[in-house]
């Protein structure tokens, strides 16, 4: 944490009237989003306060009410660049605007006159005699997505809202100036000490760091509530401005929200912050053309704001066409295209989706964009020949090695091999088929490890019968020998006794005797449809028990198999 940190909390006033103070909403921040709910419990909870039971004498002048921490930061312009608080500040922006829009030119009592002139301090420039310069604001929006923003600085300069304005904006500053009316008409002789107590009483706590990164580790440090900014908020605001010194700027915005919606469907599971996931994604096809297989990762921002972020600055138009090309193709992959996959394809992706890890997910990333052609499509043969061999390799390097981070070796390797337009092929890192033979004959095949649905998913599409799933279907370990059925055999949780199953049917079935089970597998029982894994069924039709011999039986042909299916794709010594 940088040692330079302002922390210092203020009122309202003292904080907004400030000469230096120019709070900046950066382009990269998500658009306004509080609606009338929000605005109506600040409202309620600061009348509340200001007003005790309604009575303005109740009021302890020496009581405070804490309106929450701004993040901030001071950037080159000087102005002060709002990390975190963007919200409650705007929202303080607007009702301060309709109060002082309430005071109109009808009320020149010396008290009324005095407010009024403490809430300009706070809206806009004074010059030395405390003279508002009513052209300039003390904030401006520059939100890359907010097409609202114009809204937002039109109000608080005319102090007006349109029928025909339609934002956030706009509504919250009518709900205010609805309030506002309502309160000025029930006590006109107390109006200005509701005002006068937001500014004097009503505490903030700004946080000033002194860079953008140090502000946005406080914040996601101090944000509990909401969603802290992403790298790809920041990543927006960069390519915005290459776009916006081009007169592109609607057109950019259009795709992104594009962008943001495709990444939003396909990786809202996998990802904290789906969009980020694309930029990662494409990360690993740039280090490659750069010529890195160094195994120590940088940051995603980290690597993206090299060279002054020359990827999303001077080459901007590649890579936004770039990352637009290969969200489709993630977005086709999960809606399982068939006008752009043939069904072997898709089902070899449909296996890739139980993965042991997201490695795959980025050496097939690198491999898209090297090997697609002018429409954006994969020579099939190739892709299915790839597809096959990174499952192979993936799965018996997990089988043999701990953790993930040792597979960036021979993957990132390959990664490089791709971009100089040579097939993978592991050459270097190939298994010896007794020893990986060996090693999951004595694999412990947990339900809580990965590589176990890995294997079993892997096993059931190695199954020519087995049809392709749909991509929602949801699958968990299903014991062909009930776990809770006696006598228990030494095996019980040998690979050979599971299988993939529908969520439904695992439900149904899981402690019933082998019999039982067959029922539910084959779609015996009147409106339980039956299983779609196709060995399951023919084990029902087939099999009159599953007892512990099937179960030592099945574990060998599943490694058999599994060895067979290295030897096939060149991984084996």
């Amino acid at each position: 944490m940088s040692r330079r940190l302002s922390v210092n909390q203020k009122t309202v006033f003292d904080l907004f009237s400030d000469k230096g103070s120019f709070f900046l909403i950066p382009d990269y921040q998500r658009p306004y989003a509080w609606e009338e709910n929000e605005c109506a419990t600040l409202w309620n909870d600061i009348h509340s306060f200001a007003f005790p039971d309604n009575n303005y004498s109740k009021f302890d002048e020496e009581d405070e009410y804490f309106l929450g921490p701004i993040v901030i930061f001071k950037n080159a312009d000087r102005k002060l660049e709002v990390i975190d608080g963007q919200q409650r500040l705007t929202t303080l922006m607007l009702l301060l605007r309709a109060f002082h829009q309430a005071y109109g030119t009808d009320m020149h009592d010396s008290r009324s006159l005095a407010v009024k002139r403490i809430i300009e301090q706070s809206l806009w420039k004074t010059n030395e005699f405390l003279e508002p310069d009513m052209s300039t604001l003390k904030i401006k929006s520059e939100i890359a997505t907010d097409t609202d923003k114009s809204e937002f600085m039109h109000i608080l300069l005319t102090g007006e809202a349109s029928s025909g304005f339609k934002s956030r904006y706009a509504a919250n500053y009518r709900f205010f100036q609805d309030k506002i009316s309502s309160f000025k008409t029930r006590t006109p002789d107390y109006f200005s000490y509701l005002p006068t107590r937001i500014l004097g009483n009503c505490i903030l706590l700004p946080i000033e760091a002194e860079s953008q990164d140090t502000a946005l580790r406080i914040f996601s440090t101090l944000n509990d509530r909401g969603k802290p900014l992403s790298d790809s908020d920041i990543f927006k605001a960069q390519l915005y401005k290459a776009f916006d010194s081009e007169g592109k700027k609607d057109s950019f915005i259009t795709e992104w929200k594009k962008l943001e919606n495709i990444c939003g469907k396909i990786f809202s599971l996998s990802s904290d912050n789906p969009t980020d996931e694309i930029f990662a994604r494409y990360m690993y096809f740039e280090r490659a053309k750069r010529g890195i297989k160094a195994s120590t990762l940088e940051g995603l921002r980290k690597f993206y704001e090299a060279d002054n972020y020359r990827l999303l600055q001077k080459d901007h138009k590649q890579t936004f066409s770039n990352l637009m090309l290969l969200a489709e193709f993630w977005n086709d992959i999960a809606n399982q295209d068939r006008t752009r996959f043939s069904e072997r394809v898709l089902r070899r992706l449909f296996v890739l989706n139980y993965a042991p890890n997201r490695m795959w997910a980025y050496i097939a990333s690198v491999y898209f964009m090297q090997n697609k052609d002018s429409s954006g499509l994969l020579d099939d043969e190739k892709f299915f020949t790839f597809l096959n061999r990174i499952t192979a390799f993936i799965w018996a390097f997990t089988i043999l090695h701990n953790g993930v981070n040792l597979l960036r070796t021979p993957v990132f390797a390959e990664m490089l091999n791709i971009v100089n337009g040579r097939e993978v092929s592991f050459s270097e890192f190939t298994f010896n088929a007794s020893e990986l033979e060996n090693a999951l004959s004595i694999y412990r095949f947990s339900n809580n490890r990965p590589i176990t649905r890995s294997m079993l998913a892997w096993f059931a599409f190695s199954d020519d019968e087995q049809e392709l799933l749909d991509i929602e279907t949801v699958l968990e370990i299903e014991h062909i020998y009930a776990r809770n059925r006696l006598p228990l055999p030494g095996n019980i949780e040998a690979l050979g006794n599971k299988s993939l199953l529908e969520k439904k049917i695992n439900i149904r079935a899981s402690d019933y005797r082998f019999q039982d089970k067959a029922r539910y597998y084959l779609e015996r029982v009147p409106g339980k449809p039956g299983t779609k894994v196709h060995e399951l069924q023919v084990l029902a039709i087939t099999m009159q028990d599953f007892t512990e011999h099937d179960i030592e039986q099945r574990t060998e042909k599943i490694i058999s198999r599994f060895i067979d299916f290295i030897r096939d794709n060149g991984l084996a010594k």
